[in-house]
């Protein structure tokens, strides 16, 4: 009994003392350190279906979890990347998923351990910063991404829509035309259907873009913005009717999409039904806090000449573009077409115009913008310089005929 007791009392004592070994050898072992994993936000019920929060809830907590187990995955910062962009067009929560994406892609853009890792951490970042409206770093990072695989259908998509923006539509037109010759899809023929309308080819971006809609899948969120931009094309171009049934047909598909619920209330809104446009905008605010909502609405009362509404309005509306501003996003237009529309303040709408046009000088849409403050601040020949250089494409954009007819 005695040798029973002396052994329990060695094993005891040795266990005792493995312990403290190990005790002390983890405390000078290196930790790995923690990984700072930005949150998922809850989504406002009316967002999506049930199936599809659920997936995305499910996905990113499967993500975050192999991110913590294996830190060295690669693969997995890429995929959370890409999550928070798709939660960042859902959601309208730009100021949080946007520097989440580029500070978790920036885990595999600092040393990416194959080419394949370099060439989606370029992509991805570059179509973070084509959110972000940084036109020009989008183009820089797009270029390096395609240098590394030039037989990828989406960074040419990124290089179409990064020349777009910084107004060299010839480069854009040759980028569109690899990219649909690699891979032929929805998001080929959307950038064809923009380059038409570029173009002034009206018939034919309304074309391309029912081609993008007929490549989609019906009811997920790249179906319901291809419809919604066929939508805004029969809208713009004096289809109305054609616009309203398209918009419709969204909601059916995915019912609450607040893009298409804007635009109702836009038809409604040229149609003088203020109270129908005032519901159909206030439902798309109440769902994402998308900043062109709260201009329509502000449009709206303005319309109505309901002055004290359109103050509290612009006043949110200013705070929002501060906000995005203080998150990396570029909002020099909007700012001038908010101090042009809603506060009629010609100095500040020309001051961020121009910063808009030191950015891309050579934009349609920038140059339209400026023309336009130019005319309303009595500057005909000035806005004359803008509007050439707004026209050069032939684009048949109605604003920009009615402007240029001003100036005659």
């Amino acid at each position: 009994m005695k040798k029973i007791t002396i052994i329990l009392s060695a094993l005891l004592l040795s266990s005792l003392l493995l312990s403290f070994y190990w005790f002390n050898k983890s405390e000078k072992m290196p930790q790995k350190a923690a990984i700072s994993i930005p949150e998922l936000l809850e989504r406002p019920e009316a967002l999506g279906s049930v199936d599809e929060q659920d997936f995305i809830r499910k996905r990113y907590f499967e993500i975050k979890n192999e991110i913590e187990v294996r830190p060295e995955n690669q693969q997995a910062y890429i995929d959370l990347a890409q999550l928070y962009m798709f939660e960042a067009r859902i959601t309208g929560e730009h100021g949080h998923y946007y520097p989440a994406a580029l500070a978790v892609i920036e885990k595999v853009a600092q040393q990416p351990k194959d080419s394949d890792m370099a060439f989606q951490a370029k992509a991805t970042q570059a179509s973070v910063y084509l959110s972000l409206h940084q036109f020009r770093d989008a183009l820089t990072t797009a270029s390096e991404a395609q240098k590394i695989n030039p037989h990828n259908a989406g960074i040419y998509g990124a290089l179409v829509d990064a020349y777009v923006e910084l107004g060299e539509y010839e480069k854009a037109v040759n980028m569109a035309d690899t990219m649909v010759a690699i891979r032929p899809d929805l998001r080929s023929y959307s950038r064809i259907s923009y380059l038409r309308e570029i173009h002034g080819e009206v018939a034919g971006a309304i074309e391309a873009m029912n081609f993008a809609v007929s490549a989609a899948l019906p009811g997920t969120e790249e179906a319901a913005w291809c419809q919604l931009i066929l939508g805004r094309l029969y809208a713009k171009y004096d289809q109305p009717e054609m616009a309203e049934k398209t918009f419709k047909r969204i909601l059916t598909e995915r019912p609450n999409y607040p893009f298409a619920l804007a635009e109702l209330g836009k038809l409604a809104a040229e149609r003088n039904e203020f109270s129908l446009a005032e519901n159909y905008f206030k439902l798309a605010c109440e769902i994402i806090p998308e900043v062109g909502f709260y201009e329509e609405m502000a449009l709206l009362y303005q319309k109505a000449g309901k002055e004290e509404e359109v103050k509290a309005l612009t006043k949110e509306i200013l705070l929002m573009l501060a906000d995005d501003e203080a998150h990396g996003h570029s909002m020099t237009l909007e700012y001038a077409r908010i101090y042009r529309d809603l506060i009629k303040d010609y100095d500040k709408a020309l001051f961020y115009a121009k910063k808009a046009h030191n950015e891309r000088p050579v934009n349609i849409d920038v140059n339209q913008t400026l023309a336009s403050i130019y005319i309303a601040s009595q500057q005909p020949e000035n806005a004359k310089i803008h509007l050439a250089l707004a026209s050069r494409t032939s684009a048949k954009y109605p604003e920009l005929v009615q402007l240029t007819e001003q100036v005659k």
